[in-house]
């Protein structure tokens, strides 16, 4: 429930795939050879060993709110309803509330639509069918809908924004450690780099470069 004076907060859910520091096993091609916990998932169109990050952002700062870390096998689904109470409890923490779960249509469940306030998630082609007046997204990723919601999920794309600051700016891409706990702590520190540079950036006054982290290395 929304305390009174608290901030509302558009959150981006979205997860994204990290390559295992292995190969696959030859006697079980769907895990890795000198990485056991790593698994075949999807990573776009095609299929790699590894893991998923599962991160939640704020869609004004771009500063992540919450995350988990699973083998590349899980779905988004599995992990929305855990990683949505830990984003909650970060923004009650902050005095902030949760207002809108802006994410792809991976995350389109029931239960989830119902835990938040408004949830601007595309119906999957086998949901709901007939309903018209329902935000949906075609292949070439053309919005059809409710006007304010296609404005809203036009917000989505500042996670794929992150993931792509984490990957080459801050070496979430060149991990050469095994096991998802390791996987995770690697992952970890790339996001606290991101945020850390954010935060110098303010404090300098130099808002332009806080995702420039070769600014404050030189």
């Amino acid at each position: 429930m929304k305390q009174n004076g608290s901030r509302d907060v558009d959150s981006v859910f979205d997860a994204s795939f990290i390559k295992a520091w292995s190969t696959r096993d030859s006697l079980d091609s769907l895990t890795g050879y000198s990485d056991k916990e790593a698994r075949v998932g999807r990573t776009g169109r095609a299929f790699g060993l590894g893991y998923k990050l599962h991160l939640v952002i704020d869609s004004k700062t771009m500063l992540p709110l919450a995350c988990t870390f699973a083998s590349a096998n899980q779905n988004e689904q599995k992990h929305s309803l855990n990683i949505l109470e830990k984003t909650k409890l970060i923004l009650k923490q902050s005095a902030a509330a949760l207002k809108r779960v802006i994410a792809e249509r991976q995350y389109s469940d029931g239960k989830l639509r119902n835990d938040v306030e408004e949830a601007v998630i595309p119906y999957r082609s086998n949901q709901k069918r007939d309903v018209e007046g329902l935000l949906r997204v075609d292949k070439k990723f053309r919005t059809y809908g409710p006007d304010d919601q296609k404005e809203e999920y036009h917000k989505r794309p500042h996670i794929e924004a992150v993931y792509s600051f984490l990957k080459t700016q801050y070496s979430l891409t060149v991990n050469k450690v095994r096991g998802l706990g390791n996987v995770a702590s690697y992952a970890l520190f790339s996001i606290l780099c991101l945020v850390l540079n954010r935060e110098a950036a303010q404090n300098r006054g130099r808002t332009d470069k806080a995702v420039s982290p070769t600014y404050f290395n030189t």
